[in-house]
């Protein structure tokens, strides 16, 4: 599944690609480049750190499924 973004992200991102590229490299790009970068970063790099966060989040979670029983019993009282 490809990683989408809209449009106020992706022109966030943009313009920080381009000014980190110039602070950096001392270089200007334009537009075409930045998105260039982006894509290739979102297409390549992108879905190995979605999957390390879907992996950090799943152990969280199995974590927590884990301690209910230790944080949600309530013991029951004896019948008479």
């Amino acid at each position: 599944m490809p990683i989408e973004l809209d449009k106020a992200r992706r022109d966030t991102l943009l313009n920080a690609i381009k000014q980190h590229v110039s602070e950096v490299f001392e270089q200007d790009i334009g537009d075409l480049k930045a998105a260039l970068l982006l894509d290739f970063v979102l297409r390549e790099i992108g879905p190995a750190i979605y999957n390390n966060a879907v992996a950090d989040a799943q152990a969280v979670m199995t974590e927590m499924v884990a301690e209910l029983d230790g944080t949600c019993f309530e013991p029951e009282s004896p019948q008479e």
